[in-house]
């Protein structure tokens, strides 16, 4: 019962979790898109006995650590696998051939993903460091790439005699014609392995470390180079793989002092016409694209004279009670078209319900971002990277309530006055 209890308490994100024999020993360690989800699929009853039913009798409790998107659980599972050699990471497996990616023992290394059995030789009959297994060889793919926009390895063989394509695509620094030094090349290579060592904290010390630094003695363009680095490995480790993105986002929680990167945003707009036909409407946006699948409509059902605070506290309420219900995760912040009182409407509608979700709104004529609890607005200049995000999702709030309005009326026109047969 206390596990089964542990279970309903995993969080409903992305992470990694280590199940443990009645000792506290690591059995398996595994990642997941959703923690509960994926833990709870291993308690599911089956009609024939697999490995997976020896594994989970023998589970006594399960640990876990969140993570900020897929791609970092998956990094962190494979080097905790590598940390624990949990047996039944051994005995799970089926047979397929995983990857590994290999940094090779050469005096500019290659970074690159290799498998085993695949008509070459073992990934440890070649000389080189080792990471992985990786169970998803595609995600692995897509963070290798990225990290390899951030710190520029080579990754080509043989090693050739003059600047090839990565160097003029700003992949590569072409160690080949020595425009990169073996320290300098070193000081990357020991990055990646941060990286893939799960250690990003040590990571992010390390080049703050080295920007102050470089801050102090004037080099500046080296320092803003370190600075760019720091922002594409938050993110990576956010998930979102859009470096301008990361900078908006990164912003926008600076100024508005959020507890995390907004990567899901929910905003919501209103539209009438002298309160008749009054709909509602919520988009949603994730890592700083349109999540289409997440849009919803709402008619407005309670509020029957022209009121928009009441209406924006109706949909507001709709939405976030089902969610609550439903056990499924919130945004990351909520952005309301309108001012004031709009703000005070939905805000008051969350406390109602218990919930705390980081909530701003954003007044058309100024662009004023206005903060549940503070008197004044935040003034953003109007190239303000965070501002054009905020301004990004409403007005596709704004053209989705407007766009379901307008097929409303189209439908009550078309009953009112009925189109006769053509003779």
């Amino acid at each position: 019962m206390e596990l089964k209890e542990r279970i309903k308490q995993l969080p409903l994100t992305s992470g990694v979790y280590l199940m443990k024999d009645a000792a506290g020993a690591v059995l398996y360690v595994g990642k997941a898109v959703c923690l509960r989800k994926r833990v709870q699929s291993y308690f599911r009853k089956s009609t024939t006995l697999s490995k997976t039913d020896f594994l989970v009798s023998e589970i006594r409790s399960i640990d876990y650590i969140s993570t900020a998107s897929e791609a970092e659980a998956l990094i962190l599972e494979a080097s905790l696998i590598k940390q624990y050699q949990p047996k039944y990471n051994v005995e799970l497996r089926d047979g397929k051939s995983y990857p590994f990616i290999q940094i090779t023992d050469e005096e500019f290394p290659r970074v690159v993903v290799v498998r085993p059995n695949a008509g070459r030789p073992g990934p440890r009959e070649v000389k080189g460091k080792y990471f992985g297994p990786y169970v998803n060889a595609k995600l692995i793919r897509e963070a290798l790439t990225i990290i390899r926009k951030i710190f520029h390895f080579r990754a080509c063989h043989p090693f050739p005699n003059k600047a090839c394509l990565d160097y003029h695509m700003g992949l590569c620094d072409a160690p080949c014609e020595r425009r990169i030094g073996k320290k300098e090349y070193a000081k990357i290579i020991r990055n990646v392995c941060l990286i893939l060592e799960g250690k990003k904290d040590v990571l992010y010390k390390n080049l703050r470390e080295e920007m102050e630094g470089l801050s102090r003695e004037k080099g500046f363009e080296e320092a803003a180079k370190v600075r760019d680095q720091l922002r594409a490995i938050g993110a990576l480790y956010s998930g979102t793989k859009d470096i301008n993105y990361y900078k908006e986002a990164e912003q926008l929680q600076r100024v508005l002092n959020l507890p995390k990167l907004p990567e899901r945003i929910e905003a919501f707009d209103i539209s009438n016409i002298m309160g008749h036909q009054a709909v509602g409407s919520m988009v949603s946006f994730f890592n700083g694209k349109p999540d289409k699948n997440n849009y919803r409509r709402f008619r407005i059902r309670e509020v029957q004279a022209i009121d928009d605070f009441k209406m924006i506290a109706e949909v507001v309420r709709r939405r976030y009670h089902r969610l609550k219900e439903e056990g499924r995760m919130f945004p990351d912040l909520i952005v309301i078209d309108g001012g004031k009182g709009q703000l005070s409407s939905a805000g008051q509608e969350l406390e109602k319900l218990q919930i705390q979700i980081p909530l701003i709104s954003i007044a058309k004529r100024q662009e004023e971002i206005f903060i549940p609890g503070k008197r004044n607005p935040v003034i953003l200049s109007r190239d303000s990277l965070g501002l054009r995000l905020v301004q990004r999702v409403r007005d596709e709030a704004h053209r989705f309530a407007v766009s379901y309005h307008r097929q409303l009326r189209g439908k009550e026109v078309f009953i009112d006055f009925p189109r006769t047969k053509e003779t």
